[in-house]
C-alpha cells in the first residue's frame, strides 16, 4: 500500500480541488431506512413480506471485497464520506448513485414505491446535509408510467441530476418501451446513468450463467456495449438529440473498439436503420460519456494516453472515484498516464457539460 508521502506526491501531479465526482455510493438503504418514506400500505407490505432491496443487489455490501477496509461503514456514513473522500480531495461536488435491488423486483408497483422512498431518503438524509452532494434519481424501468411520474415529481429538485438504471436490463435500453422515460429525462436536462450490474432477467453472458465472479466482471463491458448499440440503432438519440447516456463503472478501453466496429458494420447494414444518418462513432462522441473508475487501461503510461487518443474526443471521460469500492490506494484516484491537457476537462469541465442541472 502507498505511504502517505507517496500518495501526496502522486496527488500533486493532478490537483483534484474543485473536481466533481460522478460515482459515489452511499450505503444502500435497508428496509428500516425506507419505512419512514413509505405510506401505510407499503409499510405493511415490505414488513409482512420482509422485503429488503439490499439483498436483491447484484453485489450486496456483504460481498467481499465490496469496499476498502479503511472505508468500511461505521457511525455516520456521511461523516465518514466527508472524512475519507469529499474533504481530502477538495471536491466541489459528488453524485450519489444508489444501485438498488429495486431494479430486480417483478412487482412494478412495489418497485415504484421503493424507488420513490429511496429518492426521498436521499434528499432527506444526504442531500440536505451537505451542499456538495447531488444524486441520481432511482426510477422503476419495469413500470415506465411510474418512472415518468417519479421524474416529474422530482424535476424541480435540481439536486437530482441524472436518471439511473443498469447495464444489464430486461430489454435493451433502446427499445421504444422506454422512450417516455427518455422524453421526460431530456425535458428536464437529466442524462441516463447506466451503471454496472444486472437485474438478472437474463443470463449475464450470451452463453448463459457463469461459475465465478471473475467471469461476471469480464462480461460487464459487453452489457454496456449492448446498451450503446441499442440506443444508437433504435434511434433514441435521433428522437432525443439533447439526451446523454453515462456509462458508470464500465471501464474505458472497450469503447474505441466498439466505435470502430459499429461504424464499420453500419456502412453495410444501414439500410435497416435509415434514421441513423451519422456514423455510430460520431453519435457516441456526442452522446455517450464514461466514468474514470475503475480504469481498465494498460500499465504503461504512454499506452494509457494512446488508448484515450483512440476516442478522438476529449469530452467523453468524467472523473469518478467509485467510493467506497477498492480500485486504488490511498487517495491516488486518478490513473497514471492521463494527459495533463485532458485532466481539467475530466475533473470538472466535462462533468458540468454533461450535467446541466449541477449548478442548479
Amino acid at each position: 500500500m502507498s505511504t502517505m508521502s507517496e500518495t501526496h506526491t502522486k496527488m500533486a501531479r493532478f490537483e483534484t480541488a474543485g473536481a466533481i465526482d460522478c460515482d459515489v455510493h452511499p450505503p444502500t438503504p435497508r428496509r428500516a431506512d425506507l419505512l419512514p418514506y413509505l405510506d401505510d400500505y407499503w409499510q405493511e407490505i415490505v414488513t409482512s413480506r420482509e422485503v429488503d432491496v439490499l439483498e436483491l443487489m447484484s453485489y450486496p455490501e456483504r460481498t467481499r471485497p465490496y469496499m476498502r477496509p479503511d472505508w468500511t461503514w461505521s457511525g455516520d456514513p456521511l461523516a465518514q464520506m466527508q472524512k475519507n473522500l469529499l474533504d481530502p480531495l477538495g471536491l466541489e461536488g459528488a453524485i450519489l448513485n444508489v444501485v438498488s435491488g429495486a431494479h430486480a423486483l417483478f412487482d412494478p408497483y412495489l418497485a415504484a414505491a421503493i424507488c420513490r422512498a429511496t429518492n426521498d431518503w436521499l434528499a432527506d438524509k444526504w442531500l440536505s446535509r451537505d451542499s456538495r452532494l447531488r444524486a441520481s434519481m432511482l426510477v422503476p424501468f419495469q413500470n415506465v408510467e411510474a418512472a415518468v411520474e417519479e421524474i416529474e415529481r422530482r424535476a424541480d429538485d435540481k439536486r437530482f441530476v441524472q436518471v439511473l438504471t443498469l447495464a444489464m436490463t430486461e430489454l435493451p435500453l433502446g427499445r421504444r418501451t422506454y422512450w417516455p422515460i427518455y422524453e421526460a429525462a431530456e425535458k428536464h436536462g437529466l442524462p441516463i446513468g447506466i451503471h454496472a450490474g444486472s437485474n438478472f432477467r437474463n443470463a449475464p453472458s450470451h452463453s448463459g450463467f457463469h461459475s465465478f465472479l471473475i467471469e461476471d466482471h469480464v462480461v460487464q463491458p459487453q452489457g454496456f456495449a449492448t446498451q450503446v448499440a441499442s440506443l444508437i440503432s433504435e434511434g433514441v438519440f435521433v428522437k432525443y438529440p439533447n439526451l446523454k447516456a453515462v456509462m458508470i463503472e464500465s471501464g474505458v478501453t472497450w469503447m474505441p473498439a466498439l466505435m470502430w466496429r459499429m461504424s464499420k458494420d453500419w456502412r453495410g447494414t444501414r439500410i435497416e436503420v435509415p434514421w441513423v444518418k451519422d456514423a455510430p462513432a460520431d453519435i457516441i462522441r456526442r452522446h455517450i460519456r464514461m466514468t474514470s473508475q475503475p480504469f481498465d487501461g494498460p500499465d504503461d503510461v504512454e499506452d494509457v494516453a494512446k488508448t484515450l487518443d483512440h476516442l478522438l474526443s476529449d469530452d467523453m471521460l468524467l472523473f469518478s472515484s467509485d467510493y467506497p469500492h477498492w480500485h486504488f490506494e490511498g487517495l491516488d484516484v486518478l490513473p497514471e498516464g492521463l494527459p495533463e491537457a485532458k485532466v481539467n476537462k475530466i475533473l470538472r469541465d466535462n462533468v458540468l457539460a454533461t450535467y446541466p442541472r449541477f449548478g442548479g
